[in-house]
C-alpha cells in the first residue's frame, strides 16, 4: 500500500485546531472528522487534544487503512465508520452517543482519490470514468454520461458545474455516445474541449474542470448529502460545540452559508422589545464570513487556493 504519511498536506490545519480549541481542549472531548480522508486533520486534532475521542467518518473503504497508519498510536482513541456524513444521527445512535463536541467536514477530494488515476476522479489522465467515493457500489461517471436523457445532462452541468456551454457539451455527447459509449476521460476531455468555444479552451481554465466537477457531484450526491449533513451536524453538537466546515467551491458554501446564517439568527418578531430564550440564536459564527488560507499555504500547497473555510458554536438547546 502506498503510503501518503509524508504526502497529504491538510488544508488550514493549524488554524482549524485553534479554533477547535474551546470545545475540544477538556477531559473526555469527542471529535467528528465527517470527511476522514487520509486523516490528516484527525491526527493533528488527536495530538493536540491527548484526551480526545475520534469518530473518523469516511464513504471511501481505502482511505480507512491510510486514516489508520496515518493516526499511528492515536488510533486506539479513534473509531472509523464505513458511511456517508449525513448518515452522523444513526452513526452516533449506534454507538450510544448523544452529543460531541466539535465536528469537521473537510469537503474536498482526499489525495488518495485524485492521485490514484484509476478512480477517474482527474481530467488530467487518461482512466475508466468512475469517480465514485465509494468505489464498491452506485453508479458511475460512465453510467451518467452515457444514459441520462440530454436535458438530465444539461440540468446537472448547469447546476452543479455552473457550465456556461452546457448544451453544447451534452450535444457533442450525445452524438459521441450514440456511436461508442464512453469508458475513459480521455475521450470526454477530448470531446469537451472541442463542443466549447476556442477562446475558452486557451484562456478560460481546462475546458472539462466544469463538467467533471459537475459529474462527480451527481455521482456522490454531493450537495444532497451535504444539505443533510450540515443541520445533523449542529444537531449532534453540545452547547459551547463547534462545527467546522472546508468547501472548495461557491456551491458547497452557499449551502454552508445559508444553513449556518438561518440558526445564527433569532426568530423573534422584529416588534418584540426582548428576545425569549427559545426564540434566541442556536449558532455563533466563529469566523467572520468565510476564512481563505494565507498566501504561503498556497504557495506551498496549491490544492488549497480554493478554500473556504466556516465555523459556528452551538449556543442553546434546540426548543
Amino acid at each position: 500500500m502506498q503510503t501518503y504519511t509524508d504526502v497529504h498536506d491538510p488544508v488550514m490545519c493549524d488554524r482549524i485546531v485553534d479554533l477547535l480549541r474551546p470545545a475540544l481542549d477538556h477531559e473526555g472531548a469527542v471529535y467528528v472528522d465527517a470527511t476522514l480522508g487520509l486523516a490528516g486533520h484527525a491526527a493533528a486534532i488527536l495530538r493536540e487534544y491527548p484526551s480526545a475521542r475520534l469518530i473518523g467518518i469516511d464513504r471511501d473503504l481505502d482511505a480507512h487503512d491510510v486514516a489508520r497508519q496515518r493516526l499511528g498510536d492515536c488510533a486506539e482513541r479513534a473509531t472509523l465508520v464505513h458511511a456517508v456524513y449525513d448518515e452522523l444521527p444513526e452513526i452516533l445512535h449506534d454507538m450510544g452517543i448523544t452529543s460531541v463536541d466539535a465536528v469537521l467536514m473537510d469537503l474536498g477530494l482526499s489525495s488518495l482519490q485524485i492521485d490514484r488515476t484509476e478512480r477517474g476522479f482527474a481530467y488530467s489522465v487518461d482512466a475508466p470514468l468512475d469517480m465514485r467515493m465509494n468505489a464498491v457500489d452506485g453508479s458511475t461517471a460512465a453510467d451518467i454520461v452515457n444514459t441520462y436523457a440530454p436535458g438530465q445532462l444539461v440540468r446537472i452541468l448547469r447546476r452543479f458545474g455552473e457550465e456556461k456551454f452546457a448544451e453544447r457539451i451534452v450535444s457533442s455527447i450525445v452524438t459521441e455516445r450514440a456511436a461508442e459509449p464512453f469508458t475513459h476521460s480521455a475521450r470526454l476531455v477530448d470531446v469537451i474541449s472541442r463542443a466549447v468555444p476556442a477562446a475558452v479552451r486557451h484562456n478560460g481554465g481546462h475546458p472539462a474542470k466544469r463538467t467533471f466537477q459537475a459529474l462527480r457531484i451527481e455521482v456522490n450526491r454531493e450537495l444532497d448529502a451535504l444539505a443533510g449533513a450540515v443541520p445533523a451536524a449542529i444537531s449532534a453538537l453540545t452547547v459551547g460545540g463547534r462545527v467546522a466546515v472546508l468547501s472548495y467551491h461557491s456551491l458547497e458554501d452557499r449551502l454552508v452559508k445559508k444553513s449556518f446564517a438561518a440558526l445564527a439568527t433569532d426568530r423573534a418578531p422584529r416588534t418584540m422589545p426582548v428576545v425569549p430564550h427559545h426564540l434566541s440564536p442556536e449558532l455563533r459564527l466563529i469566523t467572520k464570513g468565510a476564512e481563505r488560507p494565507d498566501a504561503e499555504e498556497i504557495a506551498t500547497n496549491p490544492r488549497a487556493a480554493s478554500a473556504r473555510l466556516r465555523v459556528a458554536e452551538r449556543t442553546r438547546e434546540t426548543s
